[in-house]
């Protein structure tokens, strides 16, 4: 297929210098936000209810339990994300994920509605469960987030010890809330995953839902080679996230994906990664390419030597 193109047109750079006038990109951002706001509702996402109750909650002790104060960000992370400018890190992104990856993945699938979210993490386990054929024992769920991958693979490895790992304190705050409601018991860690501070060896399975399009190229190859020094001989790491090699994506117009990119930040590294090569650079064998959904890519990749 046709590669990504990622040198602007003329509506391209017109659609960048609107966006680069801060009060037009506010004006666009409060009204693609409603926009998804009356879309989620409509195909029956209660946005609103949601996280009105989860508002209401006091989160300090939650925050307490997960949180580690003495972790030092990386620069990359206090860029803009999904249209939130603090990025992952406030409260806002954090209690409107769930209901906003419901929407979001609404429409992967043409009527799958509210479903659409469940059909695409299936779709991952669905190879995990054929590529790998001994059911691991311990499983990091790399930038968990608030834990819906976690619980995901929670509920296909229930033998399974997991760990969920994320940079925000905020997700992992929902996350160790959920816990309780999914009646599971989950080990959550604080820390980049480029340097987790877990110990060599220690997992079976390293999985990535959704967080490589979320990165420069240097931090993915340093998450990788981390990845590697965690998993045990024999052990895989497995990668689900956006195909750029959809026609999804290589047929969209140009001022869409620019669009597109203004809540990606590092969509254009992502697009360009060689994450085949990157893997065998990191110690892998050469991958598995799977594609699970009509814009999605499931990578498994096992331990070399």
């Amino acid at each position: 297929m046709t590669a990504v193109k990622t040198s602007p047109d003329l509506t391209s750079r017109l659609v960048n210098r609107i966006l680069a006038i801060k009060p037009l990109y506010n004006l666009a951002k409060h009204q693609a936000r409603q926009m998804m706001i009356k879309r989620a509702e409509k195909i029956g996402v209660p946005w609103n209810k949601e996280v009105e109750a989860l508002k209401a909650r006091d989160w300090e002790s939650d925050l307490a339990e997960v949180q580690n104060p003495q972790l030092s960000y990386p620069e990359y992370y206090f860029r803009p994300f999904h249209a939130y400018e603090a990025g992952n890190l406030d409260w806002e992104p954090a209690l409107e994920l769930e209901v906003a990856a419901c929407t979001v993945h609404a429409g992967i699938w043409r009527d799958a509605g509210a479903q659409g979210d469940a059909k695409l993490r299936q779709s991952y386990h669905d190879i995990l469960k054929a590529q790998i054929p001994h059911q691991p024992q311990d499983i990091l769920d790399m930038g968990c987030s608030v834990g819906l991958s976690t619980f995901a693979l929670q509920k296909i490895y229930p033998q399974a010890k997991i760990t969920g790992l994320d940079l925000s304190p905020y997700f992992l705050a929902v996350a160790h809330y959920r816990e309780q409601q999914h009646n599971c018991k989950i080990n959550w860690v604080h820390a980049p995953a480029e340097s987790t501070g877990l110990s060599d060896a220690s997992f079976d399975l390293v999985s990535i839902f959704l967080m490589c399009h979320e990165l420069p190229q240097s931090a993915t190859k340093e998450i990788f080679t981390e990845a590697r020094r965690l998993l045990r001989p024999g052990g895989h790491l497995a990668i689900m996230d956006m195909n750029p090699k959809s026609e999804i994506y290589t047929q969209m117009p140009p001022y869409i994906l620019t669009l597109l990119k203004s809540t990606e930040p590092y969509l254009d590294e992502y697009f360009a990664l060689d994450i085949e090569q990157t893997l065998i650079e990191a110690g892998f064998n050469p991958p598995t390419i799977t594609r699970n959904t009509p814009r999605h890519r499931t990578v498994i990749a096992q331990m070399s030597g």
